[in-house]
């Protein structure tokens, strides 16, 4: 059988009487499935399928898109490599179809590793680890980069995550997240500038219903609590819900709703939140991005949380 994804790693948790579950991917140490007891709360695919809209994919070294897959490094214009000829842009980094080696393999969390080496435009090495542990209510993911130097790299991560609350219709969902400001974007996807949600379809701070919203954006200015955790929450009509959390070093989230999403073979409404470090085209505006010295390694975390019944 043929598994465009690698191998499989079958996660489980026994807590509070009912059993977690998740399946994590060689290839880009994705996420291909979380349930919390019988309860699904991110998307899934086959193993005999490749990832669909990139769904559940790690981010490494930038998220989104790069313009043209041009930016400048000390005065030089880097050309990487362009991984979306349709729009002409570099998209979702360089590990994308890469296998993670394990690192260590328990029943309930396992951790992956992942070098990017020096290529075109890109003359670093980062070591990448990632690492996908269940919780009694869900799964943390923690991202760290190294930078294996030689020079100071400048890096961003992402993940590609797709939200489900079990079997409830996605269309009937509300959407919340307390974002005040949006990037805009050209027809290639590329922000051009920033624009005031208040007023407009954007506008997810009074959670408004999935089914109505059609949505490809990045928001900034996303309100935190005391510990800089921010939230985006998907609630079904009988309360339940499910929250994607990102700690403060992922202070943007790339919010998608396509209505072209497989599921056993039939197209519909799907939700993806992305969390960031920084927003699309990153390397050449350099919003966001962060630069490690050699030697350095950078830590960041987001996760998932499920609360309501679990049968």
């Amino acid at each position: 059988m043929t598994q465009p994804t690698g191998d499989q790693y079958h996660l489980t948790l026994d807590a509070d009487g009912r059993t977690v579950s998740a399946f994590v991917t060689e290839v880009a140490a994705g996420l291909r499935g979380l349930w919390v007891g019988d309860v699904a709360v991110a998307e899934t695919f086959a193993e005999t399928e490749t990832p669909p809209s990139a769904c559940g994919i790690t981010l490494v070294p930038w998220p989104n898109r790069v313009d043209g897959g041009t930016w400048t490094l000390e005065g030089k214009t880097q050309q990487l490599d362009l991984t979306e000829p349709s729009k002409g842009n570099a998209s979702h980094g360089l590990l994308r179809y890469s296998p993670y080696r394990p690192v260590s393999v328990e029943p309930h969390a396992v951790t992956q590793s992942a070098s990017v080496y020096p290529q075109h435009g890109y003359p670093f090495r980062l070591d990448t680890t990632v690492r996908h542990e269940l919780t009694p209510t869900g799964l943390t993911v923690t991202h760290s980069i190294t930078n294996r130097g030689p020079g100071t790299a400048p890096f961003a991560v992402g993940s590609h995550p797709f939200f489900r609350v079990g079997d409830h219709d996605l269309a009937t969902l509300t959407v919340t997240l307390d974002a005040a400001t949006r990037f805009e974007t050209n027809v290639r996807s590329i922000p051009v500038g920033t624009a005031p949600v208040e007023g407009t379809p954007f506008d997810l701070r009074h959670s408004p219903t999935l089914g109505d919203l059609d949505i490809d954006a990045g928001y900034r200015d996303i309100a935190a609590d005391d510990q800089g955790v921010r939230r985006v929450r998907l609630t079904a009509p009988d309360g339940s819900s499910t929250t994607m959390w990102q700690d403060s070093s992922f202070e943007y989230v790339q919010i998608f709703t396509p209505r072209n999403f497989p599921r056993d073979g039939v197209k519909g409404l799907a939700f993806a939140a992305e969390p960031m470090t920084a927003p699309a085209n990153a390397l050449a505006s350099g919003e966001g991005l962060r630069w490690l010295v050699e030697g350095e390694t950078w830590t960041g975390s987001w996760g998932v949380v499920y609360e309501g019944p679990t049968v």
